[in-house]
């Protein structure tokens, strides 16, 4: 492989779940700018579609759909959508997720939330995935990123849904990687440490922060864009005989909600 071809997405096409905000939005735009028709998803129309006009705008290719990733009818339609708008699929990254923050006392909680918590963060993935994996083997090339966490490794208090979710996530990866793999497609997750995000502000106190980084040698939280990064190698094709794996950026250390 050329060289100057690592991290060429021309006339490729990604679909980015959650894409409207925060870790999502920085991976629609990293994606774009290195030439990928970006399928901006997300719950709320009006955040995908603030998203894929920035694109637009700035001489990329970005539509926006509305997708609820724990409805199968929308996940099809996404893929509908892809394939009408831009003819092919060739990366996916199921960055759509949510629970956990500390929030999770199993005292508190019930089953559905419970089940909510893995249809969202696990069962939409694995969906999703089993969807586009006919249109990437079609096209001759296919990248399925997951967006794990930190809390898939961690122990922590009021955690287990969200901790055990993405836990399952990972190993879920790495089998799907053997499914796959014959066929051009590569799994691999990334795992986020403690990134300066709408939801992690909801919950970041200094003194949180302050301890979050007595165990980070790179002294600061992570950017949404350190995490595109990493989605980006794993998109590109630089990292072509990379699969089953997880990379955790995350400054070198551990932060938790302790």
């Amino acid at each position: 492989m050329n060289p100057a071809d690592f991290f060429d997405l021309k006339n490729k096409t990604a679909i980015v779940t959650g894409g409207g905000n925060g870790i999502g939005k920085s991976c629609c735009e990293t994606l774009a700018e290195f030439g990928a028709n970006v399928v901006v998803s997300d719950l709320k129309m009006e955040d995908a579609e603030k998203v894929s006009n920035e694109i637009n705008s700035r001489g990329g290719k970005a539509t926006a759909v509305t997708c609820n990733v724990t409805k199968d009818q929308d996940l099809v339609d996404l893929v509908h959508t892809a394939i009408d708008q831009f003819g092919s699929i060739e990366i996916l990254v199921n960055n759509a997720g949510g629970g956990g923050g500390g929030r999770e006392n199993p005292f508190n909680i019930d089953v559905d939330h419970f089940k909510w918590v893995f249809e969202l963060n696990l069962f939409s993935a694995w969906r999703l995935s089993q969807l586009c994996a006919p249109h990437m083997k079609a096209a001759g090339y296919g990248s399925i990123i997951n967006i794990t966490s930190m809390a898939s490794i961690n122990k922590s208090p009021n955690m287990s849904a969200y901790a055990s979710s993405k836990a399952a996530l990972i190993h879920m990866s790495a089998n799907l990687a053997h499914d796959y793999g014959p066929f051009g497609i590569r799994l691999n997750c990334v795992g986020p440490g403690a990134t300066k995000t709408s939801a992690l502000a909801k919950v970041l106190t200094p003194e949180i922060e302050r301890k979050m980084l007595q165990g980070t040698p790179i002294k600061r939280l992570g950017e949404v864009e350190d995490i595109a990064g990493a989605v980006l190698y794993f998109a590109a094709p630089v990292s072509e005989w990379v699969s089953g794996q997880v990379l955790f950026v995350n400054g070198g250390g551990i932060q938790t909600l302790d």
